[in-house]
């Protein structure tokens, strides 16, 4: 019987959905102000969910000068670890990719929150991260 997270055989070069968020920064709750510094892609046909993150310090000193950099650092590797199912993130990271999707995506008034989930259709989940990390995090 295959893994509950297994994904079925699919054709070669077929467009699967996706759900993904933006993760953001905002250092000052109360400002509203936020910085866009990952993205958290989750394609159930293919069994994959992953986060990236690329945060522009200069940019959330920008917004807050004390702004604590390496706690930062450290909920977004949280993050990552979770949708990779790091046995050491605790039981979070045991549940199923759809569970874990869900609370990395649940919405938040710490730090590092996500956007609103948006969907999309890709072949190459991987790929789909790499471009909307780029479209949306990094500099352009």
């Amino acid at each position: 019987m295959p893994a509950p997270d297994a994904s079925p055989p699919r054709a070669r070069g077929a467009a699967d959905a996706f759900d993904y968020a933006v993760l953001r920064v905002v250092p000052r709750v109360e400002r509203g102000e936020r910085v866009n510094v990952g993205v958290v892609l989750f394609c159930r046909a293919q069994g994959f969910l992953e986060a990236r993150t690329e945060p522009d310090e200069r940019r959330l000193r920008a917004l807050w000068p004390a702004l604590d950099l390496e706690a930062v650092r450290g909920h977004l590797d949280f993050v990552r670890r979770v949708c990779a199912g790091d046995a050491a993130c605790g039981y979070v990271a045991g549940l199923p990719q759809v569970e874990r999707f869900g609370w990395v995506v649940s919405p938040a008034s710490t730090i590092v929150q996500p956007s609103r989930v948006h969907a999309g259709l890709c072949a190459d989940p991987a790929a789909a991260l790499d471009r909307l990390l780029a479209a949306l995090v990094l500099p352009g």
